[in-house]
């Protein structure tokens, strides 16, 4: 294979140009250097090629946000972050108003830090916006900086003090800048000049480590030896400073083109207040005039990248670089293009990120017999171009292929952290919660309590059942616990206890769950007979269609289309399901899939559920295989009978390759020519008539089933056995986050939104709940706004009539649609990229994510507002939920949410309508724990020819018992000193329960030494309690009881077991024959249990199972 070049080589090749040599020169002399004809990323080429000629401090001054955010990732890309600083504005500035941004804050506090630690030189990137706010002066900025470092004598306490005289907040877990948290010896504070908090662990009153740690698991990065707190300047009344008084006086400033700049300077001081802020949260910058600005960057040196100037520079060099040339996926032309620069004499390099783009690349050259050699770069910049003097080109894949290309900050970082942290609140049991105990049914949660047991003290869970009564969880099986997840709404029925209510439920569940497994798999028996068609393997069309897709493949998605390559390719007719989040590339997998059976002469035929999605498909596929001998076509009620009986006559005679269509393609009148590929999308939502008439169609023909609801990992394993699954859990890279943010209603908001979406000739989505708020919504927004074109769309119109009005607003006849939920179901309009959604504090979770995933499906940056009633006046419930959508602003984040407050139907439906009632009754972990039993059931009795292989292994494998119960009288615990928050106590108690293997124990050592300090004993005898239980489950114990100083072993309860006859028990005698003074066997009422004297502690109780163990 092709060797790679580093992208630092590249640079070098280009540093060898002339005119870099040249411009360091004149910048010794020239006040204003114009430099022109840096097209493409060239211009962050020679940024870093000056750089390391005339080493000074620079700053470079872009038209926007966006432009600088590109330009300082191709500086990153080329040299790394440590010199490169990005300085953006304080503000979200998504209407006219400014709301802070703490993770702008922390890079522009970043940047003061570090110009006031003197540590120059480095390249500052920034844009007018940026540069317009005032910041603090040098003064403030000494003032309020607090320096440590490792082995200085300082109090913690004292720390603390300055911490809180900056106005620090002080919580259990610092997950946002401004805040600390203090457990035991370990300091924990997150400074404003800093991408990661710090962890200070003191000894005594010196400071022993520092380390700085990730928010989202919150474990140690990388040690430190000193460093600099740094408190919210963005709020310091005392802003009478701007970065040009900051940076030292042989700064060099770039600009990309003055006048833009300073108009936009002026453009943002005249900008009013339209709203006015209610909240204290919104604040008007301190701005700077352009007067101001240009006076402020006269004294430095300059250099202008504009074409032309108004002024005249002192010395001007001209580059000759042209932009990379558009190709649009045409590799026709692109060969042509790259022939014709060859024979000039130039070199060609290709820049990409990911290896496989490289030889993708490489391999449809190959395929063309096209010989055009090129060198790989291993790192990607945003724009390509060539240049003349030195004859190379360098071109990035992106462009050729049509895809788009992200950049990334620092900030993106301080932003996830608050995710983490959110999901883990939802996840944490608080007081009053609905729990399921696998045994006792469903309670609430009381919190932890201590009980004496003799002479100890030990932790407990106590959860209230019906009438009061309680139950104490001993903190080592709280694996049996989880948390209630059924409906959202209405509150579960409490059980009561030792009423057999609870066993009647779990045993009925598990006969329904029978009944609907036993036919998947006799449906899977009768599959692994069938013969079909098997495909041939890939040809060089094949390659050129995947390259040319718009996004980065996710290793997932990658994954799902060789999966169903590869059966497609066998010959067992293929039965796929893959499910993955709203917008992650299922339908790229179908076409791909799609084009596969065509090149192989087979139709394909596409079901959907409803006519818009069809028509949506339809135009999907088209667009994707417009430059392919591929023929499309449709079938819905939205043809007219005319062109259906055309497209019928096609069908039969082979002339369509890929049909999509609703029902009406299992009608009787379709017949295909030779119907090689069934893809089913939202399989869902298929009444009972249409699958049985797909049946019959399906049994030798491969089908592919498509669905958007996330299905919970548990419920895979045990479909496994009756169908294959792929999950696509990652969300393509390159797509924007939807910015999302939560307000008061207000038209005036309404108003803004609209106007600037309409401005960049997008659409808009307006969401509501009440169809008759939804007309008076559109009377108002016609009477303010007269010009804007407006639709209604509800599901009680007439489904003809919303057909059109869909399908007219895809085709951009309607600026705004007013519509309830009915967008969610799957509809696709990339040119949509504002959603407002009207009292969201009424939908769930997963209702607010779908809707969310209608926007931002372009390479736009998308808006999404979510209009509440004052924050104060909501439940705790819908306000956590309001906030939780509002960080999860990543997408992806799907899976996660889902998950939080999964909308039960998702598993339900898999396996028919009623399931939906014994989750309710059940919770949702309890349902899948008794689905899984279930199987294994069937598996082991009726189906034991099938599954023969896996029940002969389990044998084989001595897997005797599936729980071992631990009971004793020893004070384990973590104390209430080591881990203060009693919640966060209780899912580290849930984490370590679930802990199996020794690399788990281990791993959870690490974190909880790195995140609390040392284990206390009580602890470390705790986490001992895992090794104990795996080691008796190996030896085929039920239980363990560890009280007055001696263990009793528990044996499997059936004396007919084929333990009895097993290695395991064999081990178990051959110890109490060794040590017949400490043992003791005994049975008792036909239970047998073993008696070990002289057990003091856990330690000792694991070292004993551990030399049964070994024979």
């Amino acid at each position: 294979m092709f060797s790679i070049l580093d992208i630092s080589q590249l640079q070098q090749i280009f540093e060898k140009h002339p005119n870099i040599a040249a411009s360091a020169d004149l910048l010794k002399k020239v006040q204003v250097l114009s430099v022109r004809q840096l097209q493409g990323s060239s211009c962050a080429i020679f940024a870093v090629g000056l750089f390391h000629k005339f080493p000074q401090t620079y700053l470079y001054i872009l038209n926007d946000a966006e432009t600088a955010g590109y330009f300082y990732h191709d500086l990153t890309q080329i040299i790394g972050t440590q010199e490169i600083l990005f300085f953006p504005s304080a503000y979200k500035r998504a209407a006219k108003y400014g709301q802070i941004d703490p993770a702008n804050e922390i890079l522009r506090t970043e940047t003061l830090n570090r110009i006031q630690s003197k540590k120059f030189p480095f390249i500052i990137v920034s844009y007018p916006d940026a540069l317009a706010e005032k910041t603090v002066s040098r003064d403030t900025l000494q003032k309020n900086t607090l320096r440590l470092s490792t082995g200085e004598k300082v109090d913690s306490s004292f720390v603390s003090q300055v911490l809180d005289s900056y106005r620090f907040q002080r919580v259990d877990y610092v997950y946002e800048p401004g805040q600390y948290a203090v457990r035991g010896s370990i300091l924990d504070v997150f400074s404003f000049s800093s991408e990661y908090p710090y962890r200070i662990d003191f000894f005594g009153d010196e400071v022993e480590t520092i380390r700085s740690f990730d928010v989202e698991t919150q474990l140690s990065k990388e040690k430190l030896s000193d460093i600099s707190i740094v408190p919210e300047l963005g709020l310091s009344e005392s802003k009478n400073a701007t970065l040009f008084d900051l940076i030292p006086q042989e700064t060099i400033i770039g600009t990309e083109n003055i006048q833009w700049i300073t108009s936009r300077i002026s453009a943002i001081n005249e900008d009013e207040l339209h709203i006015h802020p209610q909240e204290v949260d919104f604040v008007k910058a301190d701005l700077i005039s352009k007067d101001e600005f240009l006076s402020a960057i006269k004294p430095f040196k300059q250099i202008r990248f504009d074409a032309n100037m108004s002024d005249i520079p002192d010395a001007a060099l001209d580059f000759h670089t042209s932009p990379q040339p558009l190709y649009h996926k045409n590799f026709e032309l692109l060969s042509e293009s790259m022939h014709h620069f060859l024979d000039e004499g130039y070199t060609i390099y290709i820049l990409s990120d990911s290896e496989k783009q490289q030889k993708r690349l490489h391999d449809i050259f190959e395929d063309r017999n096209d010989d055009i050699p090129f060198t790989p770069v291993n790192k990607t910049l945003h724009a390509g171009f060539s240049d003349e003097t030195l004859k190379i080109c360098c071109f990035t894949d992106h462009q050729i292929f049509d895809r788009f290309h992200k950049y990334n900050l620092k900030s993106d970082k301080a932003r996830s952290g608050k995710i983490a942290l959110t999901l883990k609140e939802l996840n944490q049991l608080q007081p009053g919660d609905y729990v399921v105990h696998m045994d006792h049914g469903i309670g609430k949660f009381a919190g932890l309590v201590r009980l004496r047991i003799g002479d100890q003290v030990q932790e407990v869970i106590k959860l209230t059942y019906q009438n009061n009564d309680a139950v104490f969880v001993s903190i080592h099986s709280l694996h049996k616990i989880s948390k209630y997840k059924g409906k959202e709404g209405e509150p579960p029925q409490l059980n009561k206890l030792g009423s057999g209510a609870w066993e009647r439920v779990k045993e009925r569940t598990k006969s329904k769950i029978k009944d609907i497994a036993r036919d998947l798999i006799k449906l899977y028996a009768q599959r692994q007979h069938e013969r079909g068609h098997a495909f041939t393997k890939d040809t060089y069309l094949q390659n050129e269609l995947e390259a040319s897709f718009m996004y980065e493949d996710t290793p997932d998605q990658l994954k799902a289309t060789q999966d169903v390559k590869n059966d497609m390719e066998s010959e067992r007719p293929m039965d796929r399901l893959i499910c993955g989040d709203v917008g992650f590339g299922k339908t790229e997998i179908a076409i791909r899939a799609a084009f596969k059976a065509a090149t192989d002469g087979k139709q394909t035929a596409m079901l959907v559920p409803t006519t818009t999605l069809a028509t949506q498909h339809y135009h999907t596929f088209r667009d994707r295989l417009s430059n392919f001998p591929v023929k499309v076509d449709y079938l819905s009620r939205a043809r007219s009978s005319k062109e259906q009986k055309a497209i019928l006559k096609e069908l039969k005679e082979g002339n369509i390759d890929i049909i999509i269509g609703t029902h009406r393609l299992v009608g009787k009148d379709v017949k295909f020519h030779d119907l090689g590929l069934l893809i089913i999308d939202e399989e869902q939502k298929f009444g009972v008539s249409t699958k049985e008439k797909l049946r019959q169609i399906k049994v030798n023909v491969d089908t592919l089933t498509m669905t958007a609801t996330p299905i919970p990992r548990t419920l895979q394993f045990s479909l496994m056995g009756s169908r294959d699954l792929s999950i696509i859990n990652t969300p393509p890279p390159n797509r924007y986050p939807v910015q999302t943010e939560v307000h008061t209603f207000d038209i005036e908001l309404i108003k803004e939104a609209i106007n600037f979406e309409i401005s960049r000739n997008g659409q808009v989505f307006i969401v509501s709940n009440r169809i008759q708020f939804l007309y008076e919504l559109e009377a108002r927004i016609k009477k303010e706004m007269p010009d804007i074109r407006i639709a209604v769309g509800h599901g009680q119109m007439d489904p003809k009539k919303l057909e059109k009005i869909i399908s007219d607003f895809i085709d951009q006849e309607y600026d705004v649609l007013l519509a309830t939920t009915i967008i969610e179901s799957g509809i696709d309009m990339p040119n949509v990229n504002t959603i407002i959604i009207i009292n969201a504090q009424d939908f769930g979770l997963s209702d607010l994510h779908q809707l969310r995933g209608r926007v931002g499906r372009s390479n736009r940056k998308a808006f999404c507002y979510l209009l509440t009633p004052p924050l104060n006046t909501l439940s705790a419930d819908a306000r956590r939920r309001i906030q939780a959508i509002e960080n999860f602003s990543e997408l992806g984040s799907g899976i996660h949410i889902a998950l939080q407050d999964l909308d039960i139907r998702g598993a339900g439906n898999l396996l028919g309508a009623e399931q939906s009632g014994f989750i309710a009754e059940l919770g949702y972990e309890t349902y899948q724990k008794i689905l899984a039993e279930a199987i294994e059931e069937l598996k082991r009795e009726e189906f034991s020819d099938l599954y023969e292989e896996q029940q002969r292994e389990k044998v084989l494998e001595e897997d005797f018992v599936t729980d071992v119960t631990v009971e004793s009288d020893l004070g384990l615990m973590f104390p209430e000193s080591y881990i203060p928050n009693d919640a966060e106590r209780i899912s580290i108690y849930r984490e370590l329960d679930s802990i199996e293997t020794e690399d788990e124990i281990s791993n959870f050592l690490k974190r909880l030494e790195d995140r609390f300090g040392k284990i206390p004993r009580e602890g470390l005898e705790l986490i001992q309690i895992v090794r104990l239980r795996r080691l008796a489950k190996a030896l085929g114990i039920e239980k363990i009881v560890l009280k007055n100083h001696q263990m009793t072993l528990f044996l499997i309860s059936d004396p007919q077991s084929p333990y009895y006859q097993s290695k395991a028990f064999d081990k178990l005698l051959n110890y109490i024959q060794i040590h017949p003074r400490d043992c003791q066997l005994r049975e008792v009422n036909k239970k047998r249990s073993a008696i070990i004297r002289n057990v003091e502690t856990v330690e000792t109780a694991v070292a004993v199972l551990q030399e049964m163990s070994t024979d």
